[in-house]
């Protein structure tokens, strides 16, 4: 292997600053909805101040591109996948974090969150080196069921982004108000004393009236239109235009929702131009053994998939994930969950959607991800840019998340396609029964709902529980020994064709 064919690897490529900015900022567009929704989730929960949960986003920003930075570019030899990777809030921390708001608000309530996050994010770095020696039960059959399963489940977030989310203000029903008033009328009389007996405290009012804000046929226009826009220059241009073709859908997408009338500015005006992010806003962390337990253990959870993104975007780039990247890519989400709890926010991992954008865009280069980590820390220090990127829809998003997500999903069909099913017939069963327990939490997210409430975050992923169950049925039908020279092979033949 020569010198000069190492300087022009695909992944380390630098491009040219104005095609990484584009690029960068494409990556930013496609994550930015997902940063954003934890902040303000937990900053509801903890029922804080409206500048507080503006600030909570500002702050996510901020550590989103410093996490980002240090996984894609680097530091040391000990941190950093140097993968095009980008950053962001883990959702499998959610539910966590608002049990923990629910037991105590305000920023008592915070400064507990962020304890549990710093002490779960020293765990995950002390840990990262053994959950990386795993990497030998994870042959094609195991990566690529675990990445069709990424595919998959993405493919819900991509399709809620256009239709609006099955529950809350876009939920597609709602309880009729007419309804509302005859129950609270009844309410009513039943407290004055009259014959009409008691209210059960628990009586709720069905959702049967069609909510105009679920599926709207403008919105369905957009995200078609951004669709549209997307497949035309992939079919039709070449070159830089091709690979930027999401960010161009989405921006066709922004013009045509802001003439329709679907995008406010109010939040832009009132936005201020720059503020700072000072570590432990909320004063000194509260560290509680238990809440470090739990945090602790949605680590491994976030670890375990990021060993399965990081695998995917290994394939996507033809730079075989070696245990010494793994190791150090496992511990920067450590690391980045450290920072995020240093700096008032939350959990880190690698975002799945902007996977599929470098499948989408055939862009390999981590430098990409390099400059969508700095567009992350200047959009987190100037909240009038954030408030603008906010106040896109995310309808615009949704006509590219189908072409990102399913891109995710074909990178799983194309590995599994070199898998030797024709010989060994156990591999279809590995496949078939873990692609089914995937898409449990997916079809009846309410299955955990007799289960102990302290497994509901570990069960409540469908990526892990696909993880889990190929490698064990990997272990059980193939064994750990014909897994590895499965691997072995795999990584030869990927080298192969990465240089």
């Amino acid at each position: 292997m020569s010198v000069e064919t190492v300087k022009v690897s695909p992944v380390d490529e630098v491009l040219p600053l104005p095609r990484l900015a584009a690029l960068g900022f494409q990556h930013v567009l496609v994550m930015y909805a997902g940063a954003i929704a934890v902040p303000l989730i937990i900053g509801r929960a903890l029922k804080l101040a409206p500048e507080d949960v503006a600030f909570l986003i500002s702050a996510d920003l901020f550590a989103c591109g410093i996490a980002t930075l240090l996984q894609s570019f680097g530091l040391t030899q000990w941190f950093g996948v140097k993968l095009p990777v980008m950053m962001g809030v883990t959702f499998a921390s959610a539910g966590p974090m608002i049990s923990m708001a629910n037991m105590n608000g305000g920023p008592e309530g915070a400064r507990m969150i962020f304890g549990s996050i710093i002490g779960a994010g020293i765990f995950a770095i002390l840990v990262a080196p053994v959950i990386s020696r795993l990497l030998r039960f994870f042959p094609p059959v195991v990566t690529g069921t675990i990445i069709l399963v990424i595919g998959v489940t993405l493919m819900r977030i991509g399709i809620n982004w256009i239709f609006g989310n099955p529950v809350g203000p876009t939920a597609p029903s709602l309880v009729d108000p007419a309804n509302t008033t005859w129950l609270n009328d009844v309410r009513g009389l039943a407290e004055s004393g009259g014959a009409i007996p008691p209210v059960p405290a628990n009586l709720a009012l069905s959702a049967n009236l069609p909510n105009p804000a679920y599926a709207p046929l403008s919105g369905i226009a957009v995200a078609a239109v951004v669709l549209l826009t997307i497949i035309f220059i992939a079919r039709y241009a070449k070159g830089f235009l091709a690979n930027i073709s999401v960010l161009i859908g989405i921006i066709v997408g922004g013009v045509v929702a802001a003439l329709m009338g679907m995008m406010s500015f109010s939040k832009v005006a009132s936005a201020a131009w720059f503020a700072p992010v000072m570590p432990f806003h909320f004063g000194m962390p509260i560290f509680d053994p238990v809440l470090i337990i739990t945090m602790s253990v949605i680590m491994i959870v976030v670890m375990i998939e990021s060993t399965g993104m990081f695998l995917a975007l290994g394939e996507m780039t033809g730079k075989p994930v070696t245990r010494g990247m793994l190791a150090a890519g496992l511990r920067t989400d450590g690391l980045g969950t450290l920072i995020g709890g240093i700096f008032n926010t939350f959990p880190y991992t690698s975002f799945s959607q902007n996977v599929g954008l470098v499948g989408v865009t055939g862009v390999r280069s981590r430098f990409v991800c390099v400059a969508g980590g700095i567009i992350l820390v200047i959009l987190g220090l100037l909240p009038k840019m954030a408030a603008l990127v906010e106040s896109l829809p995310t309808v615009v998003l949704g006509g590219g998340g189908l072409v990102m997500f399913g891109m995710v999903a074909a990178t799983g069909i194309r590995i599994l396609s070199g898998v030797d099913f024709k010989t060994n017939r156990n591999n279809l069963f590995v496949v078939a029964i873990a692609l089914g327990f995937g898409m449990i939490p997916l079809i009846a997210p309410s299955f955990k709902q007799w289960m102990p409430h302290v497994i509901h975050p570990l069960i409540d992923s469908g990526i892990l529980l696909a993880s889990i169950a190929a490698v064990m049925l990997n272990l059980f039908f193939n064994g750990a020994e014909e897994a590895s020279e499965d691997e072995i092979r795999s990584a030869a033949l990927a080298a192969e064709g990465g240089h």
